[in-house]
């Protein structure tokens, strides 16, 4: 963790400039930030979901409707958006999806490892442009470059933020 900066700063900042318009997301300790400026600023809309696939027709709405919108999600929730991606790869719509990894860097849950393990490998067998975020100082950028993939090149990009750019996570916090 770089000290004094903050990733969900920037990619809010980011996501606002590139003209996002709504958020959808299931609560997540990782985006936990990210989430609360979206709340806090009440500029996006910000929908939370039971579950991420509800993300996927939502945001195919929004852009039905002239809306840019994210999906954000931890990786065990990838396992749950893979057969709603056939939707926005059928209907050829932007989907752009961030996703903060379990599973990887000193993980302490057996059970995220396997999906976390997964996630690079399914999105891209389901047609979508996978981009990785290794060190939080390229978060932002990194989001940036996937929001234009998606909504300029219409493709569906997901940006995987590694979990030792999210700090390792301890359940005594």
């Amino acid at each position: 963790m770089v000290e004094g900066f903050s990733w969900s700063d920037e990619v809010f900042r980011v996501l606002r400039e590139g003209e996002v318009k709504q958020v959808a997301y299931v609560p997540d300790a990782g985006h936990q930030k990210l989430i609360q400026l979206f709340i806090d600023k009440n500029d996006i809309k910000h929908v939370p979901l039971t579950s991420e696939q509800e993300g996927v027709a939502l945001l195919g709405g929004a852009w039905l409707g002239g809306e840019r919108g994210a999906l954000l999600m931890q990786s065990s929730g990838v396992g749950n958006v893979i057969n709603m991606l056939s939707v926005p790869y059928e209907c050829r719509f932007p989907l752009l999806m961030i996703v903060t990894m379990r599973g990887e860097w000193a993980e302490f849950n057996p059970w995220q490892i396997p999906m976390g393990q997964a996630v690079e490998t399914t999105l891209k067998a389901m047609g979508v442009i996978v981009l990785r975020a290794r060190e939080e100082r390229l978060i932002g950028e990194t989001v940036h470059s996937a929001s234009k993939l998606a909504f300029e090149g219409g493709r569906m990009v997901a940006v995987l933020i590694s979990q030792r750019a999210l700090g390792k996570k301890n359940w005594n916090k």
